[in-house]
């Protein structure tokens, strides 16, 4: 079959169990990778991303050459940016602190304009920059509307295709790749899209699925008081925050467990994982692999299947410390 878009390839990522190291570790359950670096643009947020656009245009607020804007961390700006290419629109993005020269690469390569909060109205373009300072939704929609009827924020943090993705086309993957033998599920939490979709479409077919949601560990998480620690990013820490700060998508009741896990613990995965099996992982799908061997090592998980979130690749991550 030939494809005439890229928004043709989107999903059908493989599961791929670790054997190496499962035995390795000496693990007595079964850990299923889901490779969703596999995605045309190289990461899980491919599928929010497309699913964010085509809802927009099916509701009549996208039209050919307008411009798409989006704060992000990096995927779900690349993702954009690459559909949105694909696709006929232009792409401005506000990314979050702690950005990889990698994703910023990246960005330009489909065409996106970066943005920070020195270009939003009323702030003085010409004074230094403060890397911790990021631009608010509040003030990402003024942009907009200062800007014109042209620019949208779909806004992943709100936007119900985020999760929705999941729930029509992730979930269903693992649910048939694993004939319904789904026992646990292992992820990472940023906007929280992912872990809704996937708990609300598996939990609706397994009611006993077991939940993991990994964050950061305090010494993994950047702030001015710890400026240059190494982090796991475009995920958040959650589980020890206020209510009033989670996103729409963070529900406490969509998991039963959350693990903290350090920067140093996932680079160490990372590099076993791409001696091991030959794959190389970013920085949150290793986090993620690293919680799940402790829950495989739990003796009421032996031979259970856990199937494991793996976000994206180690190609944005070759500037950090992560494989050396």
């Amino acid at each position: 079959m030939v494809y005439t878009s890229i928004t043709q390839l989107v999903g059908r990522t493989p599961l791929i169990e670790f054997e190496k190291y499962e035995k390795a570790n000496q693990l007595p359950a079964h850990l299923l990778g889901k490779l969703e670096y596999l995605n045309p643009a190289g990461s899980i947020k491919d599928r929010p991303a497309l699913f964010m656009i085509r809802q927009a245009e099916q509701d009549g607020i996208l039209k050919p050459g307008d411009t798409i804007v989006e704060q992000t961390s990096g995927n779900t700006g690349i993702a954009l940016a690459a559909y949105g290419v694909a696709l006929g629109y232009h792409l401005e993005i506000f990314l979050e602190a702690g950005v990889t020269p990698e994703r910023k690469t990246m960005l330009k390569g489909y065409g996106a304009v970066l943005r920070d909060y020195r270009d939003l109205p009323g702030e003085d373009p010409d004074q230094p920059f403060d890397e911790f300072r990021e631009a608010t939704m509040a003030e990402i929609e003024g942009y907009c509307k200062a800007h014109g009827p042209r620019y949208h924020y779909l806004n992943q943090v709100t936007n119900k295709a985020n999760p929705r993705s999941h729930m029509v086309t992730t979930g269903p993957e693992i649910w048939e790749d694993t004939d319904g033998m789904v026992d646990a599920l292992v992820c990472m939490v940023g906007t929280g899209g992912t872990l809704h979709g996937l708990s609300t479409y598996l939990r609706g077919k397994n009611p006993d699925l077991y939940v993991l949601a990994v964050q950061p560990a305090p010494c993994s998480r950047r702030s001015r008081q710890n400026p240059y620690c190494p982090i796991i990013d475009g995920v958040l820490n959650f589980n020890d925050v206020d209510d009033k700060e989670l996103t729409d998508f963070i529900l406490r009741s969509d998991y039963q467990e959350c693990m903290d896990i350090t920067c140093a613990e996932a680079y160490q995965t990372a590099r076993s994982i791409g001696r091991l099996q030959g794959i190389l992982l970013g920085t949150s799908a290793s986090a993620a692999l690293t919680a799940a061997a402790r829950l495989a090592k739990r003796p009421a998980m032996k031979g259970k299947n856990i199937v494991v979130i793996l976000p994206d690749g180690g190609d944005k991550y070759l500037s950090t410390r992560q494989f050396y």
